[in-house]
């Protein structure tokens, strides 16, 4: 099978050329975030802006996961966002298909996915797009967690 990797704006922006001729997406949300936010994760000087939330992070996860949908075939998020807890739901929201997670963090993500209503995170995911600001869509999201899993994940803003 060919797939392709989304990890820079212009791919997420090309996606439905691209996607006609793919079997499958996937999106690199750590690289994503670092060109969309023109922001050095590596560097201590601006790293503290790398923010896989951002409200247009959230919008190019959402342009690929639609374009995916409109070609048949799946969307996939590989990243540190996949083995997040509190981005699941928006990412179930926003119409990503699989997650690609480290072995350790299954058991728990899949336990999570299974409680998670998708009408609600859908509404979740058109909230988060609509948001100003991070911070905004981690306090809707990280509720959602908490609500229907309590005490399950401990994460910090």
């Amino acid at each position: 099978k060919l797939g392709i990797m989304i990890e820079v704006p212009s791919a997420a922006i090309l996606v439905d050329q691209m996607a006609a001729e793919a079997d499958f997406l996937s999106l690199g949300t750590n690289d994503l975030t670092q060109y969309t936010l023109a922001v050095d994760r590596g560097s201590a000087k601006v790293a503290h802006l790398y923010d896989p939330f951002h409200p247009a992070v959230l919008t190019l996860i959402k342009a690929v996961a639609d374009a995916g949908l409109r070609a048949g075939i799946p969307t996939s998020i590989c990243g540190e966002m996949a083995g997040d807890s509190t981005a699941i739901p928006i990412l179930l929201g926003l119409g990503v298909d699989e997650l690609s997670v480290a072995p350790q963090m299954l058991l728990q993500i899949k336990y999570l996915i299974r409680r998670i209503k998708l009408s609600e995170a859908q509404q979740l995911a058109a909230q988060a797009l609509k948001c100003e600001s991070s911070v905004d869509i981690l306090v809707q999201s990280r509720a959602m967690v908490q609500r229907v899993a309590p005490g399950m994940f401990h994460t910090v803003l």
